[in-house]
């Protein structure tokens, strides 16, 4: 019979991050540049080669046509015929455009854990079905499910004794819980071309924030909903999937038609819980007429296009809806603009760069869920 002891305890040693094999290293390069490519594959492994000349990401055990060969194998590309009649070529399948969503949340709002119920939770505990682990008093009319049995029996005891044991009414304990509710979102993304001016590209972290935000409810909060449109000339929706493919447009910044559209799509969800996030960097400067014509002026702010704007702005106060808008400019003339918007529909507004608007969205969501949930 073996006696020896087995060693026990904790073992500490010095902590070493995973290792990556050569594919996970070249992946993560390649959904980024994926990602500012808007979706073209072709430009996106150009990149990498020239990324690979520089930096020596590759080996001659590991180039990067096995790297194209893994991504078809992984099923993360397809061949696609042209339709313009030029053959086939490379496209990124729906298996990318999901990882690209999940790199932005990971990078923009940290790992966060998945809600199994993916639910809000409202600020007045009452009949509900989400556990708070808090007591009270049975009352007439509580429905016996709701009944601690275990914090009940233990009244008893306490009350009566263990030797004579006797459960009253007064004995009974019921769990509170929480309301379980939804939130409508919509997210508005303003493509105009002074998305790419003065040398900077505004849209690439805008589709990234998006991206997050639409894995973010799809993973945590699953039974809310998120509608996103982009706005230029006139105003569209747009599917998550079509995210990596976004691109900025010669396009005036219509913002009235971006509201328009928000305030239909809110209208048609039963949710009681609604708001809008408008992410812009530029002064609205383009109006859809009656007759169908457009009325543009980039020159200063028009007062004929932003006191529809105020307009839009009042409307949606009066329905409840809450604007929230992230100003990627610091111009004190456009901020101007916005504060008086802000006013109009009592929202709220943040004036910030490209850095950080990832973490000011996210925060800003989980605020208004919870100020804005109700039972």
């Amino acid at each position: 019979m073996n006696n020896k002891k087995r060693p026990s305890g904790f073992v500490f040693k010095t902590y070493s991050a995973p290792e990556q094999s050569p594919f996970e290293k070249l992946f993560e390069i390649f959904k980024e540049l994926i990602t500012y490519t808007s979706g073209d594959f072709d430009e996106a492994i150009d990149w990498l080669k020239q990324l690979d000349k520089e930096y020596k990401l590759t080996t001659s055990d590991y180039t990067i046509e096995d790297f194209i060969e893994d991504l078809k194998k992984k099923g993360y590309i397809r061949e696609e015929i042209d339709p313009t009649g030029n053959g086939a070529g490379l496209k990124i399948t729906a298996k990318t455009e999901r990882a690209i969503r999940q790199q932005a949340l990971d990078q923009i709002f940290g790992k966060i854990k998945r809600s199994g119920s993916g639910n809000h939770k409202s600020k007045s505990p009452g009949i509900g079905d989400e556990h708070t682990g808090e007591f009270r008093a049975y009352r007439f009319g509580d429905a016996l499910e709701k009944v601690s049995m275990t914090e009940s029996l233990r009244n008893a005891q306490i009350n009566h004794g263990i030797g004579n044991f006797n459960l009253t009414e007064d004995d009974l304990v019921v769990e509170e819980t929480m309301h379980k509710s939804q939130m409508s979102t919509v997210l508005m993304i303003d493509i105009s071309h002074s998305m790419i001016l003065y040398g900077e590209d505004r849209i690439t972290p805008a589709k990234k924030v998006a991206m997050a935000l639409a894995e973010l409810i799809t993973t945590r909060y699953p039974k809310d909903t998120l509608d996103i449109l982009v706005f230029g000339n006139d105003a569209w929706p747009i599917a998550i999937k079509d995210l990596p493919y976004l691109k900025v447009g010669p396009y005036h910044t219509n913002t009235v038609a971006g509201l328009q559209l928000a305030m239909d799509m809110l209208r048609r969800k039963r949710n009681t819980n609604k708001q809008i996030f408008m992410i812009t960097d530029g002064k609205p400067s383009c109006l859809r007429l009656p007759d169908g014509q457009y009325y543009k002026n980039s020159n200063g702010l028009d007062p004929y296009i932003t006191n529809k704007c105020y307009a839009m702005a009042q409307q949606a106060r009066r329905l409840h809806v809450p604007i929230t808008t992230f100003m990627i400019a610091e111009d004190p003339y456009l901020m101007k603009f916005i504060r008086e918007f802000t006013k109009a529909n009592r929202g709220k507004a943040f004036y910030t760069g490209l850095k950080g608007l990832g973490e000011m969205i996210f925060e800003d969501y989980e605020t208004n869920r919870k100020k804005r949930i109700k039972g």
